[in-house]
């Protein structure tokens, strides 16, 4: 996988995981969060060789998008295994 689908995926599953939330919640505003997200995507240097953003050595989140993402991916998470369960065992594997 190149690195331009490896954004577009990140991009696509983040999407989702928001989305999930934002059904059920209103304490963020999702499209402003999407943006940052795929703002901070796009701009990734390590891109190529990361699995994923909490494990990264370089935070490039501003703090309040941190927690706001945290909150988002706490709560879609487990639910995401009814959406999409392949992309959750590929997630695990990964992992």
């Amino acid at each position: 996988m190149d690195i331009a689908q490896k954004r577009a995926k990140e991009k696509a599953v983040v999407a989702l995981m928001v989305k999930i939330y934002a059904k059920k919640h209103d304490d963020i505003d999702a499209k402003k969060l999407l943006a940052y997200v795929n703002q901070r995507v796009d701009k990734c240097p390590l891109m190529a060789k990361k699995t994923f953003c909490s494990r990264c050595k370089i935070h490039c989140y501003h703090e309040h998008y941190r927690q706001q993402i945290k909150k988002v991916m706490r709560y879609s998470g487990p639910r995401l295994v009814f959406y999409h369960p392949i992309l959750v065992i590929k997630h695990m594997m990964k992992g």
